[in-house]
């Protein structure tokens, strides 16, 4: 199958969507009201996501359109997208449970801080698989918006508190990113795979793996008693329609644009959480928040500049 010809332009605009939607997901989670842990809600709101994308999934497979059900797909390309669904999704629910181990074990600042280092990750693995080195330019704006940001999570002081061991876990959640972010890129512009079949099929993955871990930890009780409380379910339709639709378009950025570069425009999303905070929560900015979110918009900006420069992806 000839490989997919992307737009850095139309990629660059997706990964801006998904940096809008990324921002006002903590504000979602963060207004969600008590009775659910992490890991319960984590598991309601990807239940909601996978409800989401059945129907387009339903409407691609008896259309045809879907790369599992395109006619004359060669078998050997049917198992390749079949293996990278599988081993991809395995990747993102070890991601999410790292992720809320992550947060609860070192804080938020640190945690925060671990994320921040998930376009140079990605940078680096396509560099290493693929040689697809970033530019100069890229390579520091992406600095620039990583360590405004790091200004951001340290509030201004520069300084890692508190740090343990269980940091690493942290640093495992991007690390995972990359690794199935950078793979699924390859599947999604050099087979028939669709955007939301590689989303559905993660989904699956995630929902079958992080059930029984919330019911072993959160009790059976709990997760029944956050299930059916009508606002908790509120919140985690919200989510999950929010992180849904957030995924369809990020797969979509990614077929036009590296993963680094759709990486480094949603970096900012600790920002706009800010921003949206300020709006909806009444949050009141800090002087080194106003610092850090001008640092971020320079270099997003730059971003933005550098990236559409680059020649179109063969």
């Amino acid at each position: 199958m000839t490989a997919f010809t992307g737009t850095p332009r139309i990629g660059v605009t997706l990964a801006l969507c998904c940096l809008v939607l990324l921002g006002a997901m903590p504000v979602i989670v963060g207004g969600r009201p008590a009775g659910a842990s992490a890991l319960t809600f984590a598991l309601l709101y990807s239940i909601w996501q996978l409800v989401f994308s059945l129907p387009l999934a339903f409407a691609e497979a008896r259309a045809g359109r879907g790369g599992l059900f395109r006619e004359g797909l060669p078998r050997g390309e049917r198992r390749k997208i079949v293996a990278t669904a599988l081993f991809t999704g395995v990747l993102f629910a070890l991601a999410a449970w790292a992720y809320v181990l992550g947060f609860e074990k070192v804080g938020a600042v640190n945690a925060a801080i671990a994320l921040q280092i998930y376009p140079l990750l990605a940078a680096s693995l396509e560099a290493a698989l693929f040689g697809r080195c970033k530019s100069r330019l890229e390579l520091t704006f992406t600095l620039l918006i990583v360590g405004a940001l790091f200004h951001l999570a340290t509030g201004g002081r520069w300084q890692m508190t508190g740090l343990s061991p269980w940091f690493a876990v942290a640093l495992v959640v991007p690390l995972l990113w990359a690794v199935a972010h950078v793979i699924l890129r390859e599947t999604l512009i050099r087979t028939a795979a669709t955007p939301n079949e590689v989303t559905t099929s993660r989904l699956v993955i995630v929902v079958a793996m992080l059930a029984p871990l919330a019911l072993a930890v959160d009790g059976p009780a709990a997760v029944a008693a956050a299930a059916t409380a009508p606002m908790t379910e509120v919140f985690a339709l919200a989510m999950g329609l929010a992180y849904y639709v957030e995924l369809i378009l990020w797969f979509h950025a990614v077929r036009h644009i590296d993963v680094s570069v759709a990486s480094s425009v949603t970096v900012p999303a600790p920002a706009v959480t800010l921003l949206l905070s300020m709006v909806f929560l009444g949050t009141t900015a800090e002087a080194y928040q106003l610092v850090a979110l001008a640092g971020v918009v320079a270099g997003l900006l730059g971003l933005m500049w550098a990236s559409t420069r680059r020649p179109r992806l063969a």
